[in-house]
């Protein structure tokens, strides 16, 4: 029993002995790869490596190794439509925008001083030249008159005397010359009381119509006052401003259409075209001549004036087949012969409501009516009469 007991205490304490040893004794933890993991490292790396070379190779899909070619489609040249044009005789004019003025036009003066005593016409009547628009107070003019006449056949009694004395031995030379001197004061008395006379009396200096009219009877008027306006509408004249490049276009004696801005169209001649032009604008001044005898059209209102300046070869066209090319130049593009287009600069001489008379193109030339935005002049085209197909 002893002995048991004995043995059992050995053997703890060589396992506490044991376990004390095996605590202070250090030992290293060492860890082993799994061989599944590796295998799969492997496979994913040549995976990469194969797609790599794969995308490197230019090759989506296998292919045999024939050589494959490629066969580009012919451009077709643009389709356009094109039409005839044939050059014809077209006259040229030259437009301006006008002012209808009066061929004559005065302000009447009163030539003395004195007091109205009658007013034979008024505002707006036609007068002839030569009638009397109004009449002076004579009264102090005939008092002129009177005495200049009393003065005048004393002077001419006083240089009798004295001529007949001087023939007589009597008289001397002198006193002949101072009544003649006197004499000759008195004859312009009579001449000055004359031309008064006459100037109480105002007249119309030429045919027209009394525009405005300042005066009423019993009114007193000095010399020199405006009395009123006459104005000759018959014939009308047209004055335009003519610039410095168009100058030579005119000349007197050309003949002109005036269409007037109330709608009245009249027949006109170019009577005048200046030869020194306006400082401010730089521009020449032309008249035109027009009837009026009816004196139905009014001075002062607008009017378009249309002068024929000479002839040329011309095509109509529609405005709408008009470009630029692209110096910006106004032209027509045109193909010839062997289907090129080619663009020729051209100038506008006269234009209509339904198209436009050009310069610049060959007497006969195919215009292109369709497409032509579509090509620039050197391009070979497929051209047609009428709408490209």
């Amino acid at each position: 029993m002893t002995k048991s007991k004995k043995t059992t205490q050995d053997a703890f304490n060589e396992t506490a002995t044991s376990d004390t040893s095996n605590t202070s004794k250090k030992t290293a933890l060492t860890f082993t790869s799994d061989k599944g993991a590796s295998r799969s490292t492997w496979i994913a790396g040549i995976l990469v490596l194969v797609t790599i070379g794969w995308m490197g190779s230019g090759l989506v899909l296998p292919s045999d190794d024939t050589p494959q070619t490629v066969t580009r489609a012919d451009i077709k040249p643009v389709a356009v439509a094109v039409t005839t044009s044939v050059a014809e005789t077209v006259t040229q004019f030259y437009q301006a925008e006008g002012q209808a003025l009066p061929d004559r036009d005065t302000m009447m003066l009163a030539e003395t001083s004195g007091d109205i005593a009658e007013v034979l016409v008024s505002k707006g009547d036609n007068v002839q030249a030569g009638d009397v628009i109004a009449r002076f107070d004579p009264t102090n003019n005939n008092a002129d008159a009177n005495r200049a006449a009393q003065d005048l056949a004393v002077a001419e009694r006083e240089f009798d005397n004295a001529q007949a004395l001087l023939e007589r031995g009597v008289a001397t030379t002198d006193r002949v010359a101072q009544a003649r001197a006197a004499l000759a004061s008195a004859q312009a008395q009579v001449t000055a009381a004359s031309q008064s006379a006459n100037a109480l009396t105002i007249t119309a200096p030429f045919a027209g119509r009394i525009e405005t009219l300042d005066l009423d009877a019993g009114e007193y008027v000095a010399a020199g006052t405006q009395v009123g306006r006459l104005v000759d509408i018959t014939p009308l004249t047209v004055a335009i401003q003519v610039p410095q490049q168009s100058l030579t276009l005119l000349s007197a004696g050309r003949p002109a259409q005036v269409q007037f801005i109330t709608g009245e169209a009249r027949d006109g001649v170019v009577t005048f075209v200046g030869t020194s032009a306006s400082s401010e604008t730089r521009t020449f001044l032309a008249e035109i001549e027009v009837d009026n005898a009816d004196g139905a059209i009014p001075a002062g209102i607008s009017a378009e004036v249309v002068i024929p300046t000479g002839e040329a070869n011309a095509h109509f066209l529609s405005p709408s087949i008009v470009s630029l090319n692209t110096e910006g130049a106004l032209g027509v593009k045109t193909v010839n012969s062997d289907n090129i287009v080619e663009f020729f600069p051209i100038q506008v001489v006269k234009a209509q409501i339904d198209g436009i008379w050009v310069t610049g193109l060959p007497d006969s030339v195919d215009v292109i009516t369709v497409g032509q935005g579509f090509v620039s002049a050197g391009e070979t085209v497929a051209s047609s009469v009428g709408e490209p197909s």
